[in-house]
């Protein structure tokens, strides 16, 4: 078991609370293996009602994955960043089938990896501190974690324009957006776990008492932007409409597209589309499996943790480094499945 999250029973509630609050409670594959052991051990005990996740302290919730170990292992041999995906991923899978009722606090940031433990989640509060992504186009990865799902399935072309752009939502878009289910004043959060926690079976009594007036979501002001210029799933007639489009918000969307990686682009657009067809998330996972295998293979992984993480220069050299260079053979061998025996599996419960 890790240290950097905690796992134990309060009441009659499972509590998970990840503790790497320097990191903003990034994960490691030890976070998900004991994160797996203790919802495991909870589907047999009939004294757990229900699974609460949220984080100790620090200014967000959960920050992603830990990037840097995982371009470390890319730049070798790549199986420690393989079994981490493996296992983030059965976990990812295993809160989106849990049998119990699953609550998560996604006050503060909210990104990748939280975003994976979050949106499984029964219900998911949000609050006036939430700052949710899915930046991962910056780093030469891809919208993982299930996103594909999340995203491809948010009203319109949001989920496209989130998904490549990276932008961050409140926690009003994130409910205006069905990616929360209760709005919550972050002064009132620990009231709420404490109702929760003195009696799970009120939860829904508890909810509606806590939930706060809701503020704008600005992103709904830009819903018919953002459903015209990122209506193409070719990453470069986005490019092209945001261009001729001329406008302040276009440009600068233009200009935000153009720091990303156009190989990260492509495979975010493609996902999207195969995973708004995809009902089993099984399949989902095991998709998404695939391509992070033979994303972080190829250059962009490593190079963009290096400029924006390791070196800061956000200087990266993406290879190849325009969307016109990225051709139709390199995102059709990224989609290509993976042997039988290097597949992505669900745990067998």
């Amino acid at each position: 078991m890790s240290d950097d999250v905690l796992t134990f029973v309060e009441g009659r509630t499972g509590r998970i609370r990840l503790n790497r609050p320097k990191a903003i409670h990034a994960l490691t594959l030890p976070m998900c293996t004991a994160i797996i052991a203790a919802l495991l051990d909870w589907t047999k005990d009939d004294a757990v009602d229900l699974v609460m996740i949220d984080h100790a302290e620090g200014r967000g919730f959960c920050a992603g994955g830990d990037i840097r170990a995982l371009a470390e292992s890319a730049a070798g041999d790549g199986s420690v960043a393989r079994a981490f995906f493996h296992e983030e991923y059965r976990l990812n899978h295993l809160l989106f089938t849990y049998a119990k009722p699953t609550i998560a606090f996604m006050d503060g940031i909210t990104m990748g990896g939280g975003v994976g433990l979050s949106q499984p989640c029964a219900f998911r509060i949000v609050t006036d501190r939430t700052s949710y992504a899915m930046p991962e186009t910056g780093i030469g990865l891809f919208t993982d974690i299930g996103a594909g799902r999340y995203l491809s399935r948010m009203p319109g072309r949001i989920g496209r324009y989130a998904g490549l752009t990276g932008a961050r939502l409140s926690g009003a878009e994130c409910l205006a957006l069905s990616l929360g289910t209760h709005y919550v004043g972050s002064e009132d959060v620990d009231h709420l776990k404490a109702a929760i926690l003195g009696n799970p079976a009120n939860l829904d009594a508890a909810l509606r008492s806590a939930v706060a007036a809701l503020p704008p979501a600005p992103i709904l002001d830009r819903r018919a932007d953002i459903d015209r210029l990122f209506v193409s799933d070719r990453f470069e007639d986005i490019l092209a409409a945001l261009l001729d489009n001329g406008g302040d918000w276009a440009l600068a969307t233009l200009a935000t597209l153009q720091t990303k990686s156009p190989q990260s682009c492509k495979v975010v657009l493609r996902l999207l589309a195969e995973a708004s067809r995809i009902d089993d998330f099984a399949e989902e996972m095991k998709l998404e499996y695939a391509v992070a295998v033979h994303v972080i293979a190829r250059p962009d992984f490593v190079e963009g943790v290096r400029a924006l993480i390791v070196d800061k220069d956000n200087k990266p050299h993406w290879k190849p480094p325009a969307a016109a260079a990225v051709s139709d053979a390199d995102i059709e061998a990224i989609f290509t499945p993976l042997p039988a025996d290097e597949a992505w599996t669900p745990l067998s419960q």
